[in-house]
């Protein structure tokens, strides 16, 4: 029985939008005995279960460098990915693998190419993505932690591997500019080929950053038309990236000029705390930089984007930030969702999970008829509704529904 409903629940979940976040540094807290704590102050044991079931959470990102240069945030080699990939999957969770294709932080100002390929030229390096990337696959799945999204490339708006940190002429990619374009478009199409021969399954992603410029946008994505991919992945924070009207043009405008192209936000978040100086946008007057202000923003991000039929998914960067009484993760970055005092869960962890509660469930036959009052986990545990149920999502008959 339970195997059968855990299979229907995975097809009719198959549509569903994700929700989630980047965890890439949970694991580094785990290690240093970081407590985390619900809301009413009950340590949480296992986080990914928590997020799961009280959360809503069903997707989560990780990060993966090439030779990972230990600065902050920078720690995620292969082995690393793979255990932490391998609980998400235990967990029921689906897994999107970020490859940034650097030793460390790949963003539109550093899309610099590993120390230990920095002598290969075009044609080698191409090559060389194509078995790095079969390679990281191969292990991926035999540990237990096959992906089911796959970002070939972190914020590339720019382009990628542009040489060696510090090279005087980066192969940087600009819209108004054919310099490096054909060079840029085999490397992601080496990448994506090494993606569909390993994992035929997953969701190829191509992710970039200039969600507050349409125009640079529609110019990015019309550069890669030819590359074989499946989602136009985005970060969107309002501090770089503008408010909220301007972040829906983007989105419509992407869904009319792309229309075959379905758009997740794979990065956003908010400050709970101190806002930066250096913000190109100041919007705390809307969202203190507050518990308050960052639950505000996420649930109105979330009202703009639930109707929108062409947004697939809605991912939180760093909500396992948790910086009490510990050292882990410095500077601050203060965009976590447990509070920085405390180690509390915030309000804000909550706001995302109705958005990936849809209809997916509706007119699927269920082995459950006989019992059409049985309430179930999504991953197809039998709850025991005598007993006060933990705030959630849970099905019942072809329906999921929300305990609060």
């Amino acid at each position: 029985m339970l195997t059968g409903i855990m299979m229907l629940l995975a097809v009719a979940m198959q549509g569903q939008k994700l929700v989630g976040g980047d965890l890439s540094m949970l694991p580094r807290y785990e290690a240093a005995n970081v407590n985390y704590y619900d809301m009413q102050g009950n340590r949480i044991s296992e986080m990914l279960p928590f997020l799961r079931d009280e959360a809503g959470f069903n997707a989560v990102r990780v990060r993966l460098f090439v030779n990972p240069t230990g600065a902050t945030g920078v720690v995620q080699d292969l082995d690393y990915v793979k255990t932490l990939g391998r609980r998400v999957k235990e967990a029921g969770m689906q897994l999107m693998l970020d490859f940034h294709y650097s030793d460390t932080w790949a963003d539109p100002s550093n899309q610099w190419t590993p120390e230990a390929w920095k002598t290969l030229n075009d044609e080698q390096l191409a090559q060389q993505v194509y078995d790095y990337t079969c390679d990281c696959l191969q292990q991926l799945k035999a540990a237990g932690a096959t992906p089911d999204y796959i970002q070939t490339g972190n914020e590339i708006s720019y382009g990628m591997l542009w040489g060696p940190k510090g090279t005087s002429s980066p192969k940087k990619c600009y819209t108004n500019n054919d310099a490096n374009w054909s060079r840029f478009r085999t490397l992601l199409g080496k990448a994506i080929e090494a993606c569909r021969q390993e994992c035929p399954a997953a969701k190829v992603i191509i992710h970039t950053e200039r969600a507050g410029n349409w125009s640079t946008t529609k110019g990015i994505y019309e550069r890669l038309a030819s590359v074989d991919y499946d989602i136009i992945g985005l970060s969107y924070y309002p501090e770089w990236h503008n408010n909220l009207a301007t972040l829906k043009t983007t989105l419509q405008n992407l869904k009319a000029t792309f229309a075959d192209k379905p758009v997740i936000i794979v990065e956003t978040g908010y400050y709970n705390n101190w806002y930066p100086q250096n913000a190109r946008y100041n919007f705390t007057s809307t969202w203190p930089a507050s518990a308050e202000g960052q639950k505000k923003f996420l649930d109105d991000l979330v009202a703009l984007i639930k109707d929108m039929d062409h947004v697939g998914g809605l991912l939180y960067w760093f909500p396992e930030e948790n910086p009490c009484n510990n050292h882990v993760y410095e500077p601050w970055y203060n965009h976590g969702l447990f509070d920085p005092n405390t180690g509390k869960a915030v309000e804000a962890l909550f706001s995302m999970k109705e958005y990936g509660v849809d209809t997916a469930i509706e007119g699927v036959e269920s082995e459950t008829d006989d019992a059409p009052d049985a309430l179930f986990t999504l991953d197809g545990r039998r709850v025991d509704t005598s007993r006060q149920l933990p705030r959630g999502v849970y099905v019942k008959g072809h329906r999921k529904v929300i305990v609060r």
